[in-house]
């Protein structure tokens, strides 16, 4: 049986070439891909039934990650050194040429640091920022379990990874960090 470290290596190499996988986060289910190919993510909003102009959260496992997708690289720093009792996404201006089906248009983009084992090896693996947003079609609850994750969801991955989510009774805050005002959550 495979360990979850060489399964994580070979979720990255799909995602490398295009594909979507399912993995847990903290809080929830989530669906990630190469947030650089268009059509992964044209599928992972597909799957959603979600618009692109509502955008989509990048998660890594480190800062510097993030470098060349924020508009002001010296947030790195930052974004590295920003800590709260509970794993955060933060809204930063993005790098203009961060691709609008990932800003939803907007100047702005949305990134987490994770420690999540799962979600964190993803990104060291492909050695870029992940696609994550929640497993569930749009307005319908993320599922914190993978048993909650809609059939037709499952179908439409390309890998699915093990693992428990991290705890989080949901999806994670998200606060713009130039600001301090919560766009989600408390």
């Amino acid at each position: 049986m495979p360990t979850a470290r060489t399964q994580i290596r070979h979720a990255a190499r799909i995602l490398a070439h295009g594909g979507v996988a399912l993995y847990p986060t903290e809080g929830v289910w989530g669906l990630g891909c190469d947030p650089l190919n268009a059509h992964a993510v044209q599928r992972i909003l597909d799957l959603k039934q979600r618009d692109v102009d509502k955008g989509l959260v990048l998660v890594a496992d480190t800062a510097a990650a993030f470098r060349h997708y924020l508009a002001v690289p010296e947030l790195v720093d930052r974004l590295a050194t920003q800590a709260t009792d509970v794993p955060t996404t933060w809204v930063v201006p993005a790098a203009p040429d961060v691709p609008d089906w990932i800003t939803g248009g907007r100047d702005t983009l949305a990134a987490r640091v994770t420690r999540h084992p799962v979600a964190a090896g993803l990104s060291a693996a492909l050695g870029a920022p992940v696609v994550s947003t929640s497993a569930n079609p749009s307005g319908r609850p993320a599922p914190t379990r993978r048993f909650g994750v809609d059939r037709w969801i499952l179908r439409g991955v390309d890998v699915r990874l093990g693992g428990q989510t991290g705890g989080l009774r949901g999806a994670t805050p998200i606060i713009d960090l130039r600001t301090g005002q919560y766009l989600r959550g408390a």
